[in-house]
């Protein structure tokens, strides 16, 4: 049962960050935020602002298409950025670390189909689509913990909420 669910429009790139920034703020570690989408959708965008945000001192935050994950010490901790696009197995999850990442860290997923069974049942689910216009985003978010309420107290125009 979805516990959180909400829909955001985010009419520009400086919303998507403003959105970032805010959910930045609310995480600490054990916190998994998984970001799917199409390629284009903004999910390195939302995640880079959002490790901007937590950096002490500001530095380049490159998207891990690569090298699959990047690590960053932040305010609140170690936080992981992970792109699982070019993951070949689940397993792989297990051999860089990032199942323990998900307990330890703050952790930022892109690609989390990618996940199969070792998905956390606790993570937040932010999935952005191209909307009307260049750079207008729908971002859906859903949760099947009360953890992640306070995304419907993000102050944007709401396209709908449940």
């Amino acid at each position: 049962m979805v516990h959180v669910q909400s829909e955001l429009l985010l009419s520009s790139p400086e919303d998507t960050a403003d959105f970032a920034k805010f959910l930045a703020a609310r995480l600490s570690p054990g916190d998994v935020v998984l970001l799917s989408g199409g390629i284009g959708a903004g999910k390195t965008h939302l995640a880079r602002a959002a490790i901007l945000a937590l950096l002490e001192v500001p530095e380049d935050v490159p998207s891990p298409t690569f090298t699959l994950v990047q690590t960053y010490d932040t305010r609140k901790g170690e936080l992981w950025h992970a792109d699982l696009y070019r993951l070949g197995n689940p397993s792989e999850l297990i051999e860089l670390g990032l199942t323990d990442a998900f307990e330890e860290a703050i952790s930022l997923v892109e690609w989390p189909d990618r996940l199969g069974s070792l998905c956390p049942p606790n993570a937040l689910s932010l999935s952005l689509q191209l909307a009307d216009g260049d750079d207008t985003r729908l971002l859906t978010a859903h949760s099947a913990s009360d953890r992640w309420a306070f995304v419907k107290d993000y102050p944007v125009k709401e396209a709908s909420a449940k």
